[in-house]
Parts: C-alpha cells; sequence; structure tokens
C-alpha cells in the first residue's frame, strides 16, 4: 500500500516514514500543501496523511481540491486544531479520519489498517468479463480462474482500480513496481504481453488498450 504523508515538519515526516515504512507501507511526502497536490495528480496513492497547516495550499484546501477528482481514497488529517467546528469542518472538505496531534504512533497504524480494511471489504473488481477477487487474490475470466504471478497480478489490479485513467509507464513503475529511478519502463510492456496471452481475451473483449508512447487505460 502507497501512503502520501503532506506535512511541513521535518521530524514528523521522518518518523512517520521510518515507522509506516516498517510497517510494510511505500511512503512518499512533501513538505508542503502545492506539492503534495502534484504528487496527487501524478500517482495513486491508497491513503493520504495530511497536515492541516501548510505552506502554499492549506491542508483544508488541499483535501479539497484532491476531492474533485478523488472521491474514493482515504485522508487522514493529522493536525493540532481539534475544536468541534475545525473537525467538522475538514470532514467536510472530504477527510474520512481525524487524529490530534500529538498522537500516538500505535493509534494512527491502527486507524490506517481500519480504512485499508473498509477498502477491502468490497474490493472485487471487473473488467469486462474478468473478475478480480484481491481477498482470494483471485482473477477469473467468464468465472474461469487464471493463474498470475505477483507481479502480474498487481499490473492487472493497479490497471483495473484506474479503470477509465491514462495509467502512464512512469506511474506504473512507481505506484506499482515501487521505482523511483530511472527505468527501463519496456518491462511492462513484456507483462502485459504475458497478461493478455494468459487472459487469453476474443478481439471483441479487448478491455486493455495500448496508449502509444504513453502507457495504458482499462475500460470495459
Amino acid at each position: 500500500m502507497h501512503i502520501l504523508i503532506v506535512e511541513d515538519e521535518a521530524g514528523i515526516i521522518q518518523f512517520l516514514q521510518q515507522g509506516l515504512e516498517e510497517e510494510g507501507y511505500t511512503i512518499t511526502s512533501a513538505s508542503d500543501g502545492l506539492k503534495g497536490f502534484e504528487l496527487t495528480q501524478k500517482h495513486n496513492f491508497d491513503l493520504i496523511l495530511l497536515d492541516w497547516m501548510l505552506p502554499k495550499i492549506t491542508g483544508l484546501e488541499l483535501c479539497k481540491s484532491i476531492r474533485l477528482k478523488n472521491t474514493t481514497t482515504p485522508i487522514i488529517f493529522l493536525t493540532a486544531k481539534d475544536t468541534v467546528q475545525e473537525t467538522i469542518e475538514g470532514l467536510k472538505a472530504g477527510a474520512n479520519d481525524y487524529i490530534k496531534k500529538p498522537f500516538s504512533f500505535d493509534e494512527l497504524v491502527e486507524r490506517i489498517k481500519i480504512h485499508f480494511r473498509n477498502q477491502n471489504d468490497d474490493e472485487v473488481m471487473t473488467l469486462g468479463t474478468i473478475k478480480i477477487d484481491t481477498k482470494q487474490h483471485r482473477v477469473l475470466v467468464n468465472e474461469i480462474q487464471v493463474a498470475l504471478t505477483q507481479r502480474e497480478f498487481e499490473l492487472l489490479t493497479y490497471l483495473v482500480k484506474n479503470k477509465g485513467k491514462v495509467c502512464t509507464r512512469t506511474q506504473i513503475i512507481e505506484d506499482v513496481w515501487d521505482i523511483h529511478f530511472e527505468y527501463d519502463t519496456g518491462v511492462i510492456d513484456v507483462f502485459m504481453n504475458a497478461i493478455r496471452k494468459k487472459l487469453n481475451l476474443k478481439i471483441e473483449q479487448d478491455y486493455i488498450k495500448t496508449v502509444r508512447g504513453v502507457g495504458y487505460i482499462a475500460n470495459d
């Protein structure tokens, strides 16, 4: 799971990043609201930890901006603001949760797990005749199970999760492969060819199309 931390205090970022990476999460961070917004436009995060008082764009403004295009990613405010009115304001802006600073790291981890658990409760995704059951880690085509490798499963799930959006090769290599340096993205095409062969779809079932020179898009 990929978590974005938007926080202007370097010490808190370091503390959260170290702790959450030890819990097995992939972490990206930004120290101001504008950078945080730019990252949300480039990457698909599974959860966002958001400070309220940020340079350039406040956390509240950032939350509202994210919600204009993204209605599902959980957003948790980490903030010293704790009046009832401020809490309501944050929730109205689109936040899912609210943790007051200073906070218990153990509590934060449990809150994160709850949000991921809630996301996965109905995480059976479909793309035409393809069904992906993330709990059982199964892919079915016309109710017949197809055996994919772990990386193939992750790539297919990523494209279906972002159905209707063009996923660039750079986004895929960073979000699925977790590689944040120059890398030959041609490896993605190799995996896509393998996935298509295993799914064995007919021409009229070409649910995942190549966007030449850019990446891929999944559509029913």
